[in-house]
């Protein structure tokens, strides 16, 4: 998936600098409970403010397990009180749903068109027995604009912040 795919998903009236937040959930949401999330996601936004102004701002989930926030600060930056807010409807997911969206040490890649998580720490295993390549989309969760979200959210591990941090197998016609 690439930005044609996430076209559909982001909203289009948003300049590219609008800032983002992603959140990857330790498990996807079912149907029902997704829907859910979007709703209460859409009351947030809805009612954003900074500094008494309304923040332009979208969130959604992504993929039944990503939170993406998004506010377009043209206007009016967003203050720490409205980030803390954002955090604080994340929050109140996780306890409703008995979930984490604060774990940086899982890995999500896209593996048949959804999305697998895996340990940081069993991403080398998974590579030395073939079941990931550095050709395999990892979601890069720390896009922090709309532009960077379009374009380098799902990347290559082989072209991540990852890449230096795992070894690949040589082919063996490289040998």
């Amino acid at each position: 998936m690439q930005a044609q795919e996430l076209t559909n998903l982001i909203p289009a009236h948003f300049p590219d600098n609008s800032r983002v937040w992603v959140y990857q959930c330790s498990r996807a949401f079912i149907e029902k409970e997704a829907a859910e999330v979007n709703e209460q996601l859409l009351h947030f936004y809805s009612q954003w403010q900074t500094h008494g102004s309304p923040v332009k701002g979208w969130a959604g989930l992504l993929f039944r397990q990503f939170v993406v926030v998004i506010a377009d600060e043209t206007n009016e930056a967003v203050s720490g009180c409205s980030t803390d807010s954002s955090v604080r409807v994340i929050k109140s997911l996780e306890r409703q749903y008995d979930v984490n969206f604060f774990d940086r040490m899982m890995i999500t890649f896209l593996l048949k068109g959804k999305a697998e998580m895996l340990p940081f720490a069993q991403v080398q295993y998974a590579i030395d027995k073939g079941y990931i390549n550095e050709d395999t989309l990892l979601f890069n969760n720390i896009v922090t604009n709309k532009a960077e979200l379009m374009n380098n959210w799902l990347v290559p591990i082989g072209s991540s912040w990852l890449a230096g941090r795992v070894t690949f197998q040589q082919s063996s016609e490289a040998i």
